[in-house]
């Protein structure tokens, strides 16, 4: 019996996936052997050593401690693509708020509610809410990740230019991209030519503050710029600066501050940019397809932190191996099984930066003795068997 903690609230159409006879689910439960969270703060928790992975219902994973986590082997996973739609509709719109003073004229229209001449009001201040329209200007683009790629296509259709930015795009979102979209260079290149701006990039060491002053300064003037990703990547006392010199129109971000919001030109949305019903089933249902394949057969996909791994089980007994890339891993696991007389029928080993994982299929059940002697070796980091299902 499998036992799945919840931090938060997760869509049942998700949890259902569980078979009830192989699996315990709970908000509160002891000794889990893996978790499931949405936007729950991990990085102070004192996470159990019994877990050996943790889901996110979401693509980000700022509020997992990741680092912590691939020291203890623990095998984290996001769902990149399940909210992808969710979130290229709010930037969609979030393009459209940032050209045409939409909310201002709303806003408006609802202070003389109870005037007798309405219509005649309308026309004579509609001018004070005006603003362009988004064909035939250039957006761009920067992370061509599953949210990237939708948002490119669609402004393609609705007539704009776009400019795409993403040194590391995978394979799979470049087959999705139109060959109408721009490879820009450098970043620097983007910023140079764009109207618009949106960015659909994780956080990081590297991502933190990827638009600051510096940026600012070579922006195309009167650019306008969205942020649904994370709040880092964007530093507010300088995009704020940017909004009271006139060098950018307006700025949406779905991180709002006090800040940020004591200036006019900022549209704070709170935090919706996944925030549809369809998007919280989808992260579910991937969130825990990845939980139950990684707890039965030792499959990792859309892992953050160790190697995508998938061998088919053809043979009873399996085991799985996570450890620290560093030379005479495989060796040393193959001659403990070997010096137990047991015959490896499959094996398959990847690694990721630091860590690497392998799936190892045999006849013979392994026993405990030999599972605690391949512990025993420098840089295996945990150890797990598991029979066919």
């Amino acid at each position: 019996m499998f036992r799945i903690q919840t931090l938060n609230k997760i869509s049942p159409i998700g949890l259902d996936l569980f078979s009830r006879d192989k699996y315990e689910i709970a908000s509160d439960i002891p000794n889990p052997d893996a978790i499931l969270v949405r936007s729950a703060d991990m990085n102070d928790m004192e996470i159990p050593s019994s877990v050996l992975a943790i889901a996110r219902a979401g693509a980000g994973y700022n509020n997992i401690p990741v680092k912590k986590c691939s020291e203890k082997g623990i095998v984290v996973f996001n769902t990149p693509g399940a909210n992808a739609n969710a979130v290229k509709e709010l930037t969609l719109a979030a393009m459209l708020l940032s050209s045409r003073d939409i909310i201002g004229g709303v806003n408006w229209t609802a202070t003389v509610a109870d005037k007798p001449d309405v219509a005649d009001l309308v026309e004579k201040e509609k001018s004070k809410f005006t603003g362009p329209e988004l064909k035939g200007k250039t957006l761009g683009v920067i992370g061509l990740g599953a949210i990237g790629v939708m948002v490119a296509n669609d402004a393609m259709a609705l007539g704009m230019k776009v400019i795409g930015y993403d040194p590391f795009i995978s394979v799979d979102a470049a087959w999705h991209l139109s060959s109408d979209v721009t490879r820009a260079d450098s970043l620097e290149s983007l910023l140079v030519k764009s109207d618009y701006v949106t960015l659909h990039i994780p956080q990081s060491e590297t991502t933190k503050g990827i638009l600051d002053s510096d940026k600012f300064k070579i922006i195309k003037k009167g650019a306008r710029i969205i942020n649904l990703s994370r709040n880092a990547l964007v530093i507010d006392k300088d995009v704020i600066e940017a909004l009271e010199s006139g060098k950018i129109s307006s700025y949406v971000t779905d991180f709002p501050s006090t800040e940020l919001l004591a200036c006019k030109k900022v549209i704070g949305i709170p935090h919706l940019g996944a925030s549809t019903p369809e998007a919280e089933d989808n992260c579910a249902i991937m969130a825990v397809q990845q939980l139950i394949d990684y707890l039965e057969s030792g499959e990792i996909r859309n892992s953050v932190n160790f190697p995508k791994c998938r061998l088919e089980q053809r043979f009873p007994h399996r085991l799985l191996v996570v450890n620290r890339n560093i030379p005479n891993m495989v060796g040393q696991i193959t001659t403990n099984l070997a010096g137990a007389n047991i015959n490896i029928q499959d094996l398959i080993n990847h690694h990721r930066d630091d860590y690497g994982f392998s799936i190892v299929d045999t006849q013979q059940q392994i026993a405990d003795s030999v599972l605690e002697q391949i512990r025993k070796v420098e840089g295996i980091i945990r150890v797990r068997s598991i029979e066919k299902l």
